[in-house]
């Protein structure tokens, strides 16, 4: 199983919704379960990077133990 990577090497910024949307197409594709926690996504970013990604969830408030579904917040539905 080969894994995906969220972010090239070149990125050095990283948002919340820059995240939120990573997390996203990761539910979209089936590589992710909304209900898994957020530390989940550490498997698809690199490790030197990931340190950036825990100081931003940190000021956006967010735990490592919340889900995914926390941090994405919502699902379009269009079967509504």
């Amino acid at each position: 199983m080969s894994t995906t990577k969220l972010y090239p090497s070149s990125i050095t910024s990283y948002t919340i919704e820059s995240l939120k949307e990573e997390a996203r197409q990761l539910i979209e594709k089936g590589i992710l379960s909304r209900q898994q926690p957020i530390y989940t996504l550490c498997k698809y970013i690199p490790a030197r990077e990931w340190v950036c990604i825990e100081c931003e969830l940190e000021r956006g408030e967010y735990l490592l133990r919340d889900t995914i579904a926390d941090l994405v917040a919502y699902e379009n539905w269009e079967n509504d």
